[in-house]
């Protein structure tokens, strides 16, 4: 039961993040075809007025939910190495923690990535975690 309530938090908060990534490479970068720059500045930041005070906590959430689901699923590695679900629920935990780490820095103490610094690389890893979670079962 707890890992259920666990697990519908963790794919709340990851629809909230991910789908914040996907609307902003797909619509937001575009308002400056349709707008001036100084319209573009002030309409992107209305809405990321409101972002910041919800998405980087989703992230967190996340993080920290797949960190409790990792522990409960990964299993005990055998004598012949590790299984294909382990190798990619490992994938995608390392890609996680990194968007996390990433985040945490973002959010809690202003550190903005020195590289990368657009949506599109952590939306291309959501992209890879989400993929690898439909074929980590296999």
């Amino acid at each position: 039961m707890l890992y259920t309530l666990i697990h519908t938090i963790h794919i709340f908060s990851v629809f909230i993040y991910g789908g914040f990534l996907f609307v902003d490479i797909l619509f937001l970068s575009k308002m400056k075809q349709t707008l001036s720059e100084e319209e573009h500045t002030k309409a992107r930041e209305a809405i990321m007025m409101h972002v910041r005070k919800v998405v980087p906590y989703a992230l967190m959430v996340a993080v920290a939910t797949g960190i409790f689901m990792f522990t409960q699923v990964f299993g005990e590695i055998k004598e012949e190495g590790m299984s294909t679900f382990q190798i990619a629920l490992s994938i995608k935990a390392f890609l996680g923690l990194w968007l996390g780490f990433r985040g945490i820095n973002q959010k809690l103490f202003g550190i903005n990535p020195w590289v990368f610094k657009s949506h599109l690389f952590p939306f291309s890893l959501v992209v890879i975690i989400i993929l690898l979670s439909q074929f980590m079962y296999l």
